[in-house]
C-alpha cells in the first residue's frame, strides 16, 4: 500500500503523477470509473449466450447502461461482475478472452495517448503511469533489464481472499496486455514467457497456443516477459507533436476522476500519511480547513464515515502485509496502529470475516 505513495516524473509534456496517490487509494465501492472492462466481459458472456440478468446480478447497474460512455462503475461492482463470469461459463480461457477482447480503441484517450507515444518505451510508462484510468483491477509495474522487459500483475487486495478470483482477473489483465502491445507493436507481438503465481488449475488457465509462448506456475510473482528488441523498433504511429498534447487531455482526465472521489479520497490520503498514528476526525477537518460537521455531511453524501475509511485502509494494508510479505500478526498490528496482536486478530475478523491465518493458508 505504502509502495503506491512513490513519486514519479512530472513535466507539463510528459505524463505527471501528482493525481496517482489518490487515485491509487479509491474505496472500493466508489463509483468514479468507466465501464470498459464491465462491457467487454458483459459482451463476450451475451455472445456465449447467457442472460444480461445473469451477467450482472447485484452488480446494480441495467444492462442498458453499460455501453454508455458517462456510464460509471465502482471496482467492487467489477468484481462482482467477475465472479458472475465465473459461476455462468464454462468456457475454459474466458477471462484471456475478455481481456483479448479488450483493444487499444476501447481505452478512449487513454488508448490513444499510447498508441501516439513517440517510441514504445515511452509507450510503457505512460501506460503503468496512467493505468488508473481504466479502473484497476490490479497494480502495474513495469521493468527493463539485461535485454528483457516485464510486465509484473498483482491483482487488487480485495481479490487475494478468493482464489478463483485472484487467478480470473491475473488471466483477464494477462490477456488486455498481450492484446494492447499486438495492437501497438503489431500482431507479431509474442512474449518469451509468463509466470503465474499460483498452481495450474483445471477450471480456466491461459492458451498457450494463442499467447504464443511457455507458461510457469507456482512463480514468486505473475509476470508477462518479452525482449527488450520489440521495443526497440519504429513507432510507425507515434507522433511527438500530437502526444503532449493528448497527455494534458488524460490529465483533464485524472483531475475529473480525482474530484469524483471527492472529500473521502482527500481524508484517505491524510490517513496514509502515518496509518499507525492516524490523525483524530477534528485534526483532518483542520488540516483540509473544513468544519467538522460539514465534513461529515460530505462523508455521509457519499455513504460513507471516517472510521468506515480508516477500517477500509487498515484492512487493505493489513491483506496486502499477509499476502505479501512474512511480517508477523504483531508486527503487522504495530504497524497499523493496534496496541497488540490480539486487538488486531479481533479487528481483522470484524473486517473479513476471517482471521489472519486464514488469508495466510490461502
Amino acid at each position: 500500500m505504502r509502495e503506491s505513495k512513490k513519486p514519479s516524473e512530472s513535466t507539463a509534456a510528459q505524463p505527471r503523477s501528482d493525481n496517482t496517490q489518490e487515485l491509487l487509494i479509491v474505496g472500493l465501492g466508489e463509483r468514479v470509473y468507466e465501464s470498459t472492462k464491465l462491457a467487454a466481459l458483459f459482451d463476450v458472456l451475451v455472445g456465449q449466450g447467457h442472460r444480461p440478468d445473469e451477467i450482472l446480478r447485484s452488480v446494480n447497474l441495467p444492462s442498458k447502461e453499460v455501453h454508455l460512455p458517462k456510464a460509471r462503475i465502482s471496482l467492487k461492482q467489477l468484481m462482482i461482475g467477475c465472479k458472475n463470469a465465473i459461476q455462468l461459463s464454462s468456457d475454459r480461457n474466458l477471462p484471456f478472452r475478455i481481456g483479448t477482447s479488450i483493444h487499444i480503441s476501447t481505452y478512449g484517450m487513454y488508448g490513444f495517448a499510447i498508441l501516439c507515444c513517440p517510441n514504445f518505451r515511452k509507450a510503457m510508462d505512460f501506460a503503468a503511469q496512467y493505468h488508473a484510468l481504466a479502473a484497476p483491477l490490479a497494480a502495474i509495474r513495469f521493468s527493463e533489464e539485461k535485454g528483457f522487459a516485464r510486465w509484473t500483475i498483482e491483482p487488487n487486495v480485495h481479490a487475494t481472499t478468493d482464489r478463483q478470483l485472484y487467478r480470473f482477473i491475473t488471466e483477464m489483465q494477462i490477456g488486455i496486455h498481450i492484446s494492447l502491445m499486438r495492437d501497438v507493436m503489431g500482431s507479431a507481438f509474442a512474449p518469451c514467457q509468463i509466470s503465474l503465481a499460483y498452481p495450474q488449475a483445471k477450471d480456466f488457465g491461459l492458451p498457450a497456443d494463442q499467447v504464443g509462448c511457455d507458461i510457469r506456475f507456482t512463480s514468486p510473482t505473475n509476470q508477462i516477459v518479452f525482449q527488450s528488441s520489440w521495443l526497440d523498433q519504429a513507432a510507425n504511429l507515434g507522433n511527438k507533436t500530437t502526444f503532449p498534447t493528448i497527455v494534458a487531455l488524460c490529465d483533464d482526465l485524472l483531475d475529473d476522476l480525482k474530484l469524483r472521489i471527492g472529500t473521502a479520497g482527500k481524508i484517505r490520503a491524510l490517513l496514509l500519511r502515518d496509518i499507525a498514528n492516524p490523525p483524530t476526525f477534528a485534526a483532518v477537518a483542520r488540516l483540509l480547513g473544513a468544519n467538522e460537521r460539514s465534513l461529515r455531511r460530505q462523508l455521509r453524501q457519499q455513504g460513507l464515515s471516517f472510521r468506515g475509511l480508516l477500517d477500509e485502509l487498515r484492512t487493505q494494508i493489513a491483506l496486502k502485509y499477509l499476502r505479501t510479505t512474512k511480517l508477523s500478526n504483531e508486527e503487522i498490528a504495530l504497524a497499523l496502529g493496534f496496541s497488540d496482536a490480539a486487538n488486531f486478530r479481533r479487528a481483522f475478523h470484524r473486517w473479513m470475516n476471517k482471521t489472519p491465518s486464514e488469508i495466510r493458508d490461502e
